[in-house]
């Protein structure tokens, strides 16, 4: 009877463990890969603290963060992953930097959400859910129609990430009159955008109309102001385009812009339309390159996204901090119907979420983003859409 006893009260114990084991593994169990040592150590405490504050808004018990430090090293990258692994988690958030994915593709029964805006490349475990070209392409596409433009030529640099635009060109269906890919070389883009814009054509048109007009049989005055109007100009001719997109960012964008100005295009004559600048204050100082026009994320939601952080953590977070904060937001909502245990199928299927940064569209294991387009004009930033 004794030893009946105690194998019953053995027994009770094995399964009231169990049932505080299986307690323990129905919370949700999010890992996440940033630089916690090393030179992007900021950057990756941020991020830490963003997901905190998305599981504190959230107001659930139910998921756990586990960050882990990648150092910046795609070897330490892998080897965080898989302790995260060996806890339990099925999703990662991160890594932030493309280089640090190499190794991934080892560990397929994990999902990954990369901050990388790139898309090619990747291994089939692994998402990219920064803002690609695709989704900014999609908005730019919306406002060109918008706007009923008909002939818009693309100016892409000669860099790495020109094959994603091409790709995202394709992909989005965007109606342009010709792609150019130029050379980044200090003095190579304006004499690419001189062929471009016609510029030495149009120079001699107005060389020739000045002779003209000095040939002509009129009062002396009368042909003085003529010359003097024309002399005020600077080219004579059409360009053959009525926007132009440029796949560029910092210095590059506005040595390009300079030279369209060069060659007497103007932004008040033509539509400059760029990618995705994350409201660059340089832009809105450069009064003479305005109006200019760019996707990007819900400028409202990350200033009050900013002091709201600022206000808690004392310092000040950037777009990609607002990035992990929704990240976290779309696996808890697609942990309310979904079984996490196949974690490799739960990007497959058709379905949107409303972040912070705007609407992110989730098909095929793809992450796209639903922009909000910008101008820039007098030195001021409007919302279009």
């Amino acid at each position: 009877m004794l030893k009946f006893l105690k194998i019953f009260i053995v027994t009770i114990l094995i399964i009231f463990k169990q049932s505080l084991g299986f307690a323990e593994d129905t919370k949700l169990k999010i890992g996440l890969l940033v630089p916690m040592t090393g030179e992007n150590n900021k950057l990756g405490n941020l991020l830490i603290k963003s997901t905190r504050l998305a599981l504190n808004d959230i107001g659930t018990d139910k998921i756990e963060i586990y960050p882990r430090d990648t150092a910046n090293d795609p070897d330490k990258t892998l080897q965080s992953a898989k302790e995260l692994k060996n806890i339990g988690t099925k999703i990662i958030i991160g890594p932030i930097f493309y280089k640090n994915i190499e190794y991934l593709k080892e560990i397929t029964d994990i999902t990954f959400l990369s901050f990388t805006n790139k898309t090619e490349g990747l291994p089939k475990n692994v998402i990219s859910s920064g803002v690609n070209s695709f989704s900014q392409l999609n908005s730019i596409k919306k406002f060109i129609e918008n706007n009923e433009l008909k002939k818009t030529i693309f100016l892409t640099p000669d860099l790495e990430y020109k094959s994603e635009i091409k790709k995202a060109i394709n992909q989005s269906q965007i109606k342009i009159k010709k792609h150019y890919i130029y050379n980044t070389e200090p003095t190579k883009p304006t004499k690419q955008v001189e062929k471009i814009t016609n510029y030495k054509i149009r120079k001699q048109n107005l060389a020739d109309e000045i002779k003209r007009v000095e040939n002509l049989d009129l009062d002396d005055e009368v042909k003085k102001r003529r010359i003097e109007k024309l002399e005020k100009r600077y080219t004579i001719g059409k360009v053959g385009f009525d926007s132009v997109i440029i796949s560029d960012f910092d210095e590059s964008l506005k040595s390009v812009i300079t030279s369209l100005l060069y060659t007497d295009v103007s932004p008040k004559d033509k539509y400059f339309i760029t990618f995705n600048q994350w409201f660059d204050k340089s832009l809105i100082n450069e009064t003479a390159t305005q109006p200019i026009y760019f996707p990007s994320i819900n400028k409202n939601n990350l200033e009050k996204f900013i002091k709201k952080f600022s206000g808690i953590y004392g310092e000040i977070p950037n777009h990609l901090c607002l990035l992990s904060y929704d990240l976290v937001g779309l696996i808890y909502y697609l942990s309310l119907n979904t079984d996490f245990s196949k974690s490799n199928e739960l990007f497959k299927k058709k379905n949107s979420f409303k972040g912070k940064i705007g609407v992110f569209d989730i098909e095929d294991n793809k992450i796209n983003h639903r922009l909000n387009f910008y101008q820039i004009s007098e030195g001021k930033l409007k919302e279009i859409f």
